[in-house]
């Protein structure tokens, strides 16, 4: 399994919903620490990895993914929720998750329609897959709302979905490929470049927590930032031009169009390096630098990243995809400071 795979296995396995992601930025940190590769944290609790002392290049990606959150307990123990994202609840429905108090305690549980079994509900398979339908089961012996209460579960408490990693003929198939797929290709990279090259290179690599609700990529990014190059999921799907076996590279989202120069050096060097892409217009999309752009940072944005089909439910990509994403950031800053 080539190293980007097993990167972004070790990543999705770990538990990181928009809100609670120290876990996987400790792991993060750790690994690429141990590379010799500094890291910081940002007030917000974004991780910057970097050796130079003033980075004009940013490259982002995020880390925070999809979930849940208790939203109250009911009165037969079992739990209601409230979506983080925007989780694709029929996806989701049956996938097994764990419920994270805030005292550290972990149970078991699974999403389900309620009142799910067909020998009893002839309507199970026609209702509605929306929050007021379903529940959390917990593998808990629960009968009413003063049983879970003294489990010490509580309204608050993160729900992690199992991501259901599997890598087959070369396909990446899992919940949360948006966007560990990509933080996957940031780490892969950062241990190629090494902590000597990073010393000389003004770069630096942004581990965002929030994108999945608006405002990750809204601060905290490093003064001197001159460019950000955003690096997220590409689309495949109906209408849009992205593969999984390539790196989509975004002229327009639904927040507006990239920076010209910046997007038209990344074609030119795909095509000069012959790495497989796509030039691409997403329709329902908005990225870290977007709110980058929003929040007055004055600095050129563009966006690529692996093409990933079924965003938001079990999603797929391809380890060609991942490469041709590593490839094209790298050639990127080989051009820009002449490496």
């Amino acid at each position: 399994m080539e190293r980007v795979v097993e990167i972004l296995r070790e990543v999705l396995e770990i538990p990181s919903p928009t809100g609670y992601t120290k876990e996987v930025l400790t792991h993060i940190e750790k690994r690429l620490n141990n590379a010799g590769i500094k890291t910081y944290y940002t007030n917000k609790g974004a991780l910057i990895a970097g050796n130079h002392p003033q980075p004009e290049l940013v490259i982002a990606g995020h880390v925070d993914t999809l979930g849940a959150m208790v939203k109250g307990i009911l009165p037969d123990g079992h739990l209601s929720f409230t979506r983080i994202g925007g989780l694709l609840l029929p996806t989701f429905e049956g996938e097994y998750c764990t419920i994270i108090t805030r005292s550290g305690k972990r149970f078991r549980g699974t999403l389900l329609l309620k009142n799910p079994s067909v020998h009893v509900n002839k309507e199970a398979g026609k209702k509605e897959r929306k929050e007021e339908n379903m529940y959390i089961r917990l593998d808990a012996e629960v009968e009413k709302k003063e049983d879970t209460e003294k489990l010490g579960i509580k309204p608050g408490d993160f729900i992690a979905f199992d991501p259901k990693f599997e890598y087959v003929n070369g396909f990446v198939k899992a919940h949360f490929l948006d966007d560990k797929a990509s933080v996957a290709v940031m780490i892969d990279l950062l241990l190629d470049l090494g902590a000597e090259n990073l010393e000389s290179l003004p770069v630096a690599f942004f581990f965002s927590p929030y994108e999945e609700v608006g405002h990750g990529g809204s601060a905290g990014y490093p003064t001197g930032m001159k460019e950000l190059l955003v690096v997220d999921m590409g689309v495949v799907g109906d209408g849009v031009a992205g593969k999984e076996t390539a790196v989509s590279i975004a002229a327009k989202d639904s927040s507006g169009p990239y920076d010209y120069e910046m997007t038209t050096k990344l074609i030119e060097l795909a095509e000069k390096h012959e790495i497989p892409h796509v030039v691409d217009v997403f329709p329902y999309y908005g990225s870290d630098g977007s709110a980058a752009l929003r929040a007055g940072w004055d600095v050129r944005v563009a966006l690529i990243g692996p093409g990933v089909h079924a965003s938001h439910g079990m999603e797929r990509t391809h380890v060609k995809g991942l490469l041709a994403t590593k490839e094209l950031i790298k050639a990127y800053i080989e051009e820009k400071f002449g490496v």
